[in-house]
């Protein structure tokens, strides 16, 4: 499996939000993110509308360094979004208007900058490639929050779901080559881990620890430990939106790994 076209990313980054700003629609703002303790689904609301902003102005002024949030239009939300609005509707629509419109900004940013434009990022890619994969992912993993915490349908095209697995990988792998003192553990003892889609033909994953760190790759083997369920529950296990233990995911060998592996990738 290989990451997708850049435009492709940029039409997914407004789909996702658009599902996103359709689960928002009726639901309690104030209700808790189950799988996100500190936030309510207005404080996620607003983290995944200042996110997209946040890259998008990177990516727009070709950023060679961090942008300090306060350099970001409209970072923070859109005015009268909070409790007690004085349009009378919780400022929901204002909500909904300011994530359509960042998304829409961000998106358009990275069609014109194209994937090859040099722009600051934390990871390991200083392009604009970077930030329409991140963004759509960081948008596909809320959209999760959100679902989970509404009861709403969540099902992101398979594509979508397995390059979520992908970056995360990535992301992990690069974590560890910083030096993150939780990745660092994810090494040595020959141990791996094997995830297997039950709904996708070829959507296989094998993780293997060795003494320099871990290494994945697309593959069926025997492993230390094997999950398989649907791609988009392996998905959410592997962002730590589900457990292992949930309806629809089969956990085979050594479970005490999974959870290792589990809370070694659970910073950020």
């Amino acid at each position: 499996m290989t990451t997708l076209p850049h435009d492709r990313y940029c039409s997914e980054l407004l789909l996702q939000t658009d599902r996103l700003r359709s689960v928002l629609v009726g639901a309690d703002l104030t209700a808790k993110v189950p799988t996100c303790p500190a936030w309510t689904l207005r404080d996620l609301a607003v983290h995944v509308g200042g996110a997209h902003r946040w890259a998008g102005e990177l990516v727009r002024t070709r950023a060679r360094d961090d942008l300090p949030d306060a350099l970001v239009p409209g970072f923070a939300g859109p005015e009268g979004a909070g409790p007690g609005s004085a349009t009378g509707d919780d400022g929901r629509a204002a909500l909904d208007a300011w994530l359509a419109e960042g998304a829409a900004a961000t998106a358009l940013a990275l069609r014109e900058a194209g994937p090859d434009a040099t722009v600051w990022t934390w990871g390991w890619d200083g392009s604009a490639a970077f930030w329409a994969r991140r963004m759509t992912h960081e948008t596909v993993v809320h959209l999760a929050d959100a679902a989970l915490t509404t009861g709403a349908a969540y099902a992101p095209a398979p594509d979508v779901a397995a390059d979520t697995i992908d970056e995360w990988l990535r992301i992990v792998s690069h974590a560890q080559a910083e030096g993150d003192p939780e990745a660092a553990e994810l090494r040595g003892g020959g141990r791996s881990l094997h995830l297997h889609a039950t709904d996708v033909p070829g959507a296989e994953w094998l993780v293997e620890l060795g003494e320099d760190g871990f290494t994945w790759r697309h593959a069926h083997a025997k492993a230390t430990v094997a999950v398989r369920g649907t791609l988009t529950d392996l998905m959410l296990l592997m962002n730590r939106r589900i457990a292992p233990g949930a309806d629809g995911l089969e956990v085979l060998g050594d479970a005490a790994f999974l959870d290792f592996w589990l809370a070694r990738s659970s910073f950020g």
